[in-house]
């Protein structure tokens, strides 16, 4: 287990790779974004992309933005706002959505939009949810296949010729080959960088799980009149300044950091932080690792500071409310759930002394383990 010399990101993160001079692809990116992206060019080719599209679209939607009432999808449907477009929104609801993401969903459809709102039968999806995490070790699985493919769909039915994400996880995150960055998601990229564990609504499919059950998760064909862009490659992305944005129309923050560093990201909803516990187990880090390299980048914070806030954090990690919740949703018993997801515990970097479980050469020396 490596760790980058410039941020706090391993090299057990998925498409990550750490070079010889220490560093990761990820804090290259960011650099060289930085450093040689011509900004004011972009905004102009994203203009044209939307004048293109209002032309197209005639007295249709101008573009479908997926939409979970954070603070980027906020900013997202902003943006095409001001440019003049007509905006479809659509959200996968979420079994766990919370108190919070409610409120600002609905700001969200206030700002001017409409909006369709995506409910899974509850049996099918806590099924598949759980049937996820016992093969995967992943919760998040049928949520994203709803995520890409139903925004897909919905584009190519409503014969909407643009579907605009927010920033490239790819690029944000991590990915193995630098110059296969792109401003455009595809098959490819939904296959690499979608979180779906290499698996698609056939792969799931059992006696229970039916094809026509398994309808909404379903990739559709690829159709030529809609583009998918990420909104972050044609306007820089920062978490922080988008955050701002949102707030300032309407968008409300929590009183508490519940999964990272942020008080205003990850708020919408209550399973999201199961997602990012698993990744604890099988890759030796959390979310508060994402969000303080993140930071780092945009050099708010030092690398040193990081660590100690990692350290302040780590006695945070099992978010037990929400276990609770998901335990209680998936139908199964505290015991079990911790019995499933310590079957994905990466014994390649983790190893047992005196009865307690330790990460090899984990980023902070002499650590207290417990």
């Amino acid at each position: 287990m490596i760790w980058c010399s410039k941020c706090v990101l391993p090299s057990t993160r998925p498409n990550i790779i750490i070079d010889a001079d220490g560093v990761c692809n990820a804090c290259k990116y960011h650099k060289s974004k930085n450093d040689t992206k011509d900004w004011s060019k972009k905004k102009s080719e994203l203009k044209k992309i939307f004048e293109k599209v209002k032309k197209k679209s005639k007295n249709n939607y101008d573009c479908l933005v997926p939409v979970s009432g954070g603070k980027d999808s906020t900013w997202q449907v902003l943006e095409c706002l001001k440019y003049g477009l007509r905006v479809l929104a659509f959200t996968y609801k979420s079994p766990a959505r919370s108190k919070l993401g409610t409120k600002n969903l609905e700001n969200l459809i206030s700002l001017g939009v409409d909006h369709i709102d995506y409910t899974i039968d509850p049996k099918v999806e806590a099924y598949l949810t759980l049937k996820a995490l016992r093969a995967k070790g992943a919760t998040g699985i049928p949520m994203h296949m709803i995520i890409f493919n139903m925004s897909k769909r919905i584009a190519q039915n409503f014969n909407i010729p643009l579907v605009v994400w927010g920033e490239n996880l790819a690029a944000e995150y991590g990915t193995i080959k630098l110059n296969e960055i792109k401003d455009t998601m595809d098959k490819k990229w939904i296959r690499n960088f979608g979180v779906l564990n290499n698996t698609n609504a056939n792969f799931w499919k059992d006696s229970f799980l039916t094809d026509k059950k398994m309808s909404a998760f379903k990739e559709p064909k690829e159709s030529k009149k809609t583009q998918s862009i990420f909104l972050g490659e044609y306007i820089k992305w920062d978490p922080k300044k988008v955050a701002i944005i949102a707030k300032k129309n309407g968008f409300n923050y929590s009183t508490y950091s519940k999964i990272g560093i942020y008080n205003y990201a990850d708020i919408d909803c209550d399973f999201i932080s199961i997602h990012h516990y698993l990744k604890w187990f099988k890759f030796g880090f959390t979310r508060v690792f994402d969000n303080l390299s993140i930071e780092i980048r945009n050099e708010r914070i030092e690398r040193k500071k990081a660590i100690s806030i990692i350290k302040k954090m780590m006695r945070k990690i099992e978010p037990k409310s929400d276990i609770k919740k998901f335990c209680e949703y998936t139908n199964i018993s505290n015991i079990e759930f911790n019995k499933i997801i310590e079957k994905f515990r990466n014994k390649s970097i983790w190893v047992k002394k005196n009865n307690k479980w330790k990460i090899k050469n984990f980023i902070i020396d002499n650590y207290n383990w417990q």
